[in-house]
């Protein structure tokens, strides 16, 4: 079965994108696996589907799987593509997108230059709505890695995060660090891990290490994780502008329970057709 599909990129965060509204794509863990993979398949740290609406109030619905084959509830640089390749393929003429997903309902909206708006929904603290398998919730948490106590926040952006601020995301054990918090047993669906470094109240340094996919060039969802946990901890202000390897985000919250917003952009690289 031959079927097109676009590559796309938010801030090198990339993805392969398949239009699933009148055609299910249905893949296995290895074939997806297989299609990620940078030398013998496309090469992506997500592939994204796009697939018709499961209730009245949405105009599609956004599933994401991992480069490892595990689907996930939640992207944010893919949800930025996702509104593009929905505009691109004349799937819809709306500039304003109501999105389901695992996670709940999204807004999507086209601005000028090819960015992005994304309402992001409500951050959850809670932690066994994270999940985080502490009883208490605490403004951060200890973890010991290699005989070494570290302090740790969390957040649910739609999906599970672990934020712990450096001195110098460059010179972050980011590779040491991220795959043993990903998948301790504190994060029974194993968790996304940011490096935080505070430059001043409007703006931050960030490096993500990704569930299921390592670190990526930039993570959406990591990004609003990282701004909250900042504002809670009395380090930011509303509106931040976040640096990643791969470009930067704009991330707003006025707090309580107000939705967090991202803004940012999302390309196209190529289009191919593949047999599925």
């Amino acid at each position: 079965m031959i079927r097109p599909f676009s590559k796309m990129h938010g801030l090198g965060n990339d993805f392969i994108v398949f239009d699933a509204t009148s055609e299910a794509v249905d893949l296995s863990t290895d074939k997806i696996r297989q299609l990620a993979n940078r030398h013998f398949g496309i090469g992506f740290d997500q592939m994204l589907l796009v697939e018709p609406p499961r209730n009245s109030d949405t105009e599609f619905y956004y599933r994401i799987f991992n480069a490892d084959g595990s689907e996930v509830e939640q992207c944010g640089n893919g949800a930025r593509c996702f509104a593009r390749f929905v505009n691109e393929k004349k799937l819809s003429d709306n500039s304003v997108l109501n999105v389901g997903t695992a996670s709940g309902n999204i807004t999507l909206y086209l601005e000028a230059d090819d960015q992005v708006r994304v309402n992001m929904g409500t951050p959850v603290f809670a932690p066994a709505d994270i999940p985080l398998d502490i009883v208490q919730q605490q403004a951060d948490y200890p973890v010991t890695i290699d005989n070494q106590e570290l302090r740790f926040m969390s957040v649910s952006m739609g999906n599970p995060h672990a934020v712990l601020r450096v001195d110098d995301v460059a010179t972050a054990p980011v590779e040491i660090i991220g795959p043993i918090l990903e998948s301790h047993p504190l994060f029974p669906q194993r968790v996304n891990v940011g490096f935080l470094t505070v430059k001043d109240r409007n703006a931050i340094d960030l490096r993500v290490f990704e569930r299921g996919s390592g670190e990526t060039l930039a993570c959406g969802t990591g990004a609003c994780a990282a701004v909250v946990c900042g504002q809670q901890q009395g380090w930011l202000d509303e509106t931040v502008q976040v640096s990643l390897p791969g470009g930067q985000l704009t991330i707003q919250w006025q707090g309580d329970n107000n939705p967090v917003w991202m803004t940012g952009p999302a390309e196209f690289v190529f289009e191919g057709e593949v047999d599925l």
